[in-house]
């Protein structure tokens, strides 16, 4: 028995020394900061979303954005597209010479994860596949001549299984690579980015899938069962995940795509008193959330959260819209 305990003392010794050797990487010399947007959450916290959208552009500064083109949004009604909103989310980026990664899939940014319009209804799986061919095609197509697209991200973590099932379903693997493959084919010009969860995400399928690879950080949880609680990973973990999949599997560019600024909620927004949402997530827990993604030396980080900071702005609350801008002007 001791002979076994002894063993076991030296494997995880020499985990733990593997695991320092491999988060040994170089911090940036500065970071360089991007966020997420959407209209869809904007639109759920009754804002008005092109009012949030240029505050975002012009009051805080951001120059590297993550937008989203949802199934929904772009084709409201069956081979029926309303680019609209798109357009000038896209159109104003490009006025200010901002760049843009832009997202296309069934699972993007947001609940409920899979983002499905109400027409599809019924469809059995292999007819979703030939609509999303299709709005996936239109998409590119529409968008591949804008200078301010610098990457397709082609859905959001799509191996994160632990979400939206229900809503889902079962990953489809071979579907996936076709989606990819298809974006590929349309756009080769630019790098396609594949998406895994930073807590939760093994990496090893996203990352070999795309041109690039993004990953979220999630500091600060709230559950029913558990409550508050952290985050026990550190941020050295981020650092050698990364080592481990270049030395796996090739190097490129890996982007801190979700770096989460906002409260972690299980109802809507609006319906959730203030004083809960800054329980759970005041200043201190969003400074403690840069600080954190700092220590992962990834030096393009994509924050997630302006919508919000927004809505609590005009509540009484410009704490965490006023921090942002200061690390856009850094």
């Amino acid at each position: 028995m001791m002979r076994f305990f002894k063993w076991v003392l030296l494997f995880l010794a020499a985990l733990a020394a593997a695991v320092a050797l491999l988060s040994i990487r170089p911090a940036p010399e500065r970071i360089i900061y991007g966020m997420s947007f959407t209209k869809l959450h904007a639109d759920e916290l009754k804002l008005d979303w092109k009012v949030v959208y240029k505050a975002i552009l012009d009051d805080m500064g951001v120059r590297k954005l993550r937008l989203a083109a949802h199934w929904p949004m772009t084709e409201p009604q069956r081979d029926r597209y309303d680019f609209a909103a798109m357009d000038y989310q896209i159109r104003e980026a490009s006025k200010r010479d901002a760049e843009v990664v832009l997202a296309v899939g069934r699972r993007l940014p947001r609940w409920p994860e899979c983002h499905i319009p109400s027409w599809v209804g019924n469809m059995s799986w292999e007819e979703q596949k030939m609509e999303l061919r299709q709005y996936i095609t239109a998409v590119v197509e529409r968008y591949k001549g804008e200078k301010a697209i610098t990457h397709w991200q082609v859905e959001n973590e799509p191996y994160l299984s632990l979400f939206a099932t229900e809503i889902c379903g079962e990953l489809d693997e071979d579907f996936l690579k076709e989606e990819v493959a298809l974006v590929r084919s349309l756009d080769s010009s630019r790098p396609i980015l594949v998406t895994d969860s930073g807590n939760l995400g093994t990496w090893f399928r996203p990352y070999r899938l795309g041109d690039v690879f993004g990953t979220s950080v999630y500091v600060h949880f709230w559950t029913p069962e558990l409550g508050q609680f952290r985050t026990v990973q550190p941020p050295a973990l981020y650092r050698a995940k990364t080592n481990l999949m270049r030395l796996l599997f090739g190097k490129k560019e890996v982007f801190l795509i979700e770096l989460s600024g906002e409260p972690w909620l299980v109802e809507p927004v609006r319906d959730v008193p203030i004083e809960t949402q800054l329980s759970r997530m005041d200043i201190d827990k969003f400074n403690d959330i840069v600080e954190y993604a700092e220590k992962t030396h990834y030096e393009e980080q994509y924050l997630w959260g302006a919508e919000w900071w927004y809505y609590m702005k005009l509540h009484g609350h410009q704490e965490f819209w006023e921090r942002a801008k200061e690390l856009f002007d850094e």
